[in-house]
């Protein structure tokens, strides 16, 4: 299983970004997909997932801004992210997992798969 993250980069408040999460060694409808972030100094924190089954989740921080997506055919991943603020700045990291829980998803420990994180920088 491989995940390589990609679209980072440095906006202005209210402007927007789209990641990429390349993947390999798995299909989507057999995993639990999904996007943390990491700031400087904290936790990393669970932003929004796909279940096996297609149903997006995402944290109250993110949800209305941000939409997760997945294009089996090109086995990538999204993270479209609309009105940043500078609080979304962070390091973001994709995810897979197989064994997944719903109740456990919002827990980074629970996931196995990682890519290597893209650095978004939202200046105000």
């Amino acid at each position: 299983v491989q995940l390589q993250a990609s679209g980072g980069g440095t906006v202005q408040a209210g402007d927007s970004l789209k990641l990429s999460c390349v993947t390999s060694g798995f299909t989507f409808r057999n995993v639990y997909i999904g996007w943390f972030r990491q700031a400087p100094g904290k936790e990393r924190e669970f932003v929004a997932a796909i279940t096996k089954s297609g149903t997006t989740v995402y944290s109250d921080s993110v949800k209305g801004r941000f939409t997760i997506s997945r294009d089996a055919a090109k086995t990538t991943m999204y993270l479209q992210m609309n009105s940043l603020k500078p609080e979304d700045t962070a390091v973001y990291f994709c995810a897979a997992d197989r064994t997944l829980i719903l109740s456990s998803i919002r827990d980074p420990k629970q996931w196995d798969h990682w890519g290597q994180g893209t650095l978004v920088t939202v200046s105000s």
